[in-house]
C-alpha cells in the first residue's frame, strides 16, 4: 500500500480544536475522506472518519491496523497541512 495523494483543507475556527480535514488516496485506487486534523495538548494529530453510534460515542469507519501505518498517514497529512494555506472563517 502506498499513499499516492494527500489533500488538506486547513482552517482556524475560533474555539475549535479541529484545524482542518484531509483526504488520502491509496495506490491511485482508493480514497479516504474527512480525516480530521486536531490540535491536542501535545500538538497536531489525526482522527479517522467516524460515525455516531446509537448508544452514544463514535466508531471509526476506517482506520490503520497498526501504529506504523497510522504514523505513515499522520506524517503525510501533517506535512501537507504545513504547506496548505488557511481557508478564511465562514467558508
Amino acid at each position: 500500500m502506498k499513499i499516492t495523494s494527500v489533500t488538506v483543507r486547513k482552517f482556524d475556527r475560533e474555539g475549535s480544536n479541529v484545524k482542518g480535514f484531509a483526504s488520502v488516496v491509496l495506490d491511485d485506487a482508493f480514497a479516504i475522506h474527512d480525516i480530521r486534523i486536531i490540535e491536542g495538548e501535545n500538538g497536531l494529530f489525526i482522527a479517522m472518519p467516524s460515525k455516531k453510534k446509537a448508544t452514544g460515542g463514535f466508531s471509526d469507519i476506517c482506520h490503520p491496523l497498526n501504529s506504523d501505518v497510522r504514523k505513515e498517514f499522520q506524517d503525510a497529512i501533517l506535512a501537507e497541512y504545513e504547506k496548505a494555506e488557511d481557508i478564511p472563517s465562514g467558508e
